[in-house]
């Protein structure tokens, strides 16, 4: 089942939906704008589900046909467009599965809804070919945009829309979601949570998958001897990096989350603010360090963000994070 209370967060979004729904001012085009993970699908199924809900209360029921034909991904006036190629939206699918369906009127609902999820892989062409669509749609269509990456829209086709920016979601909110939702301990909740800085979608794939559990395993035992490490052990670890070569942003995440954490015992000794309260030993000794050389390791954290984007070489762009982190 999905409905607006199984939304961790994006308060003031799902407000704006329900009051849309409740005085029927529901508009033909939105734009749901948000980093993956952070909710987009999650909000986009339960406003489609209560646009179809034979209640019409501002929410899904959950007991009506409307309801079950949603969940069991069968409800004739819900469509996801769907498209050959991994990378793109064209023009051709957009007109077959928007344009030359919109003009039929809905099978057994209010409303006729298409969700574009990850819009912003649309041409420049396909883009367009939905402008005529999107500025006088039948009074019972209602578009829904998915994208990460908003400026990718043509600014003709963010004008037509209502836009909704999703916000990160509060850290203590996730950890006690996943506490509830997937039983997990408070100390793994607690680092997931921080880990995720606000994407729901995060803290779930890393409270959920085996991998991340080990990737975090690797990255501890790593931080709390990487000071002693001679140059050799380090290039050895890089190698034993490439493991994760593909999540290494997460893993640079994670890291600075420990480093945050030595900070914060720095400044304050309070165990009580930690995210890795269970390694304060360690993070103990890492506090050890100065100011400045904790930041330089923070600001060397950042620039190996940058480098991995700009595609320069892994283990170069890690042999200079570590080799900072050893040296400050």
């Amino acid at each position: 089942m999905t409905g607006f209370g199984d939304i961790i967060g994006h308060e003031q979004i799902i407000e704006h939906f329900r009051s849309a729904l409740k005085n029927h001012q529901v508009s033909h085009a939105y734009i749901l704008n948000g980093e993956n993970g952070s909710g987009k699908n999650m909000l986009a199924k339960a406003f489609a589900k209560a646009l179809v809900c034979e209640a019409g209360y501002g929410d899904s029921c959950n007991m009506c046909r409307a309801c079950h034909q949603f969940d069991s991904g069968n409800h004739p006036d819900v469509k996801w467009i769907t498209h050959e190629k991994a990378n793109s939206i064209g023009v051709d699918e957009v007109r077959e599965q928007i344009n030359n369906d919109i003009v039929i009127k809905p099978y057994s609902s209010k409303y006729k809804v298409y969700i574009i999820d990850e819009a912003e892989k649309m041409t420049v062409q396909a883009q367009n070919a939905l402008l005529k669509t999107i500025e006088e749609p039948p009074e019972y269509a209602v578009i829904l945009f998915l994208t990460n990456t908003l400026d990718v829209l043509l600014q003709t086709v963010r004008s037509r829309c209502i836009i909704m920016n999703l916000r990160s979601v509060d850290t203590k909110l996730i950890q006690q979601y996943l506490m509830q939702k997937y039983q997990l301990p408070d100390y793994q909740a607690r680092v997931c949570a921080a880990y995720a800085q606000g994407n729901v979608g995060k803290a779930i794939m890393m409270a959920t998958s085996e991998h991340f559990r080990e990737m975090q395993d690797f990255l501890l035992r790593l931080l709390k001897r990487v000071d002693d490490m001679e140059v050799y052990e380090i290039v050895a670890a890089i190698h034993d990096m490439t493991t994760y070569k593909m999540d290494i942003r997460d893993l640079i995440d994670l890291m600075m989350v420990w480093y945050r954490d030595v900070l914060i015992l720095k400044a304050t000794e309070d165990i009580n603010q930690l995210v890795y309260q269970d390694e304060h030993k360690y993070l103990q000794k890492k506090a050890t360090s100065s100011y400045e050389g904790l930041n330089n390791i923070m600001e060397a954290l950042e620039k190996a963000k940058v480098r991995l984007n700009a595609n320069v070489n892994f283990d170069i762009t890690m042999e200079m994070l570590l080799l900072t982190i050893k040296e400050n």
